[in-house]
């Protein structure tokens, strides 16, 4: 199979098939086999440029230490103050700017489409490292693979997607990524934070998913939760925000009702939704989860930068 990611960029998981996405996976689990020396070949001589223009820890830090693993270097915007952003210079000319100095571009902003502008204006590929509440598809790619490695499989799994999934741009690329492997998804939000209905339209015989508020209905069946955070940046309205904060919460006495075999997962950072109690059981899988983030990056860097692997 000729490799799908050599020079592409990486804006919505949409944009990849069943088949990319298994051959990401199994260059993500080929490099693991791999020496040191080998590892430090797939990026030698090659720069990561990381611009983020909101905040970030796993996906930033897992771009870097990727990069840095595969034998590449980064360069970074992380603060807007200590560039010419704050300056007043435009979007257009940072892009143009920085892609001369490096041969991958990692953009995180706050803007409904920069990603995907980005990328028509750069030269070199651009990686959506999260774009408004449009989409975040690596984190989808490293959450699928997350589930194939600690469940073995997705196919007919019954997965859980509960707290924000109205703003929460993790759900969406999950959600569309999830699709090629038909699982049945239970949607488990408040209903001002269910999931948006365009999306629902274009799942609509794409994957079996069902609309639920109490998550206490469908604990028993359940193979993986995918928490998230109710994201009081995102909401429009700090009362609203009042009216839906704490809305779930996973702790030992909500797992004791569930499969032995449960996964929880978390695109992280999280606030009350999940207890520290569950840390230290053999469902939390939202830390190892973040581990692999770093493997996915690694391995998808290598394939944007090589068209053999």
């Amino acid at each position: 199979m000729i490799n799908p990611f050599y020079g592409r960029d990486i804006i919505s998981i949409r944009d990849f098939s069943k088949l990319d996405l298994e051959y990401l996976f199994k260059m993500s689990d080929n490099i693991q086999k791999l020496s040191p020396m080998k590892l430090k070949e797939l990026a030698s001589g090659k720069l990561l440029g990381t611009l983020f223009f909101e905040p970030s820890t796993r996906t930033r830090l897992s771009f870097e230490a990727a990069m840095q693993s595969i034998g590449g270097g980064t360069v970074s915007i992380i603060e807007t103050r200590t560039s010419s952003i704050e300056k007043g210079e435009n979007l257009n000319d940072t892009i143009r700017t920085v892609e001369s100095y490096v041969d991958i571009l990692v953009l995180r902003h706050h803007m409904e489409g920069a990603a995907r502008f980005a990328a028509q204006i750069a030269e070199k590929p651009v990686i959506n490292g999260g774009s408004g509440i449009e989409e975040h598809p690596t984190q989808a790619m490293l959450d699928i693979y997350t589930i194939l490695k600690e469940r073995g499989r997705i196919t007919n799994l019954k997965i859980a997607v509960i707290g924000d999934l109205k703003y929460g741009r993790t759900v969406y690329s999950l959600l569309y990524g999830l699709a090629h492997f038909n699982p049945k998804i239970f949607l488990v939000s408040p209903p001002d934070l269910k999931v948006r209905d365009e999306a629902l339209i274009d799942l609509e015989g794409k994957v079996k998913f069902s609309l639920h508020e109490n998550i206490e209905e469908i604990i028993e069946e359940v193979d993986a939760i995918y928490v998230t955070r109710i994201q009081k940046e995102r909401l429009p309205d700090p009362l609203e925000y009042e009216k839906v904060k704490g809305s779930y919460v996973i702790d030992n006495k909500l797992l004791s009702k569930g499969r032995d075999d449960l996964i929880i997962l978390h695109p992280l950072p999280r606030t009350t939704e999940i207890r520290p109690e569950v840390d230290k059981t053999p469902n939390a899988k939202y830390f190892i989860q973040a581990h692999y983030g770093k493997i996915v990056r690694a391995a998808l860097i290598s394939l944007m930068l090589n068209e053999k692997n």
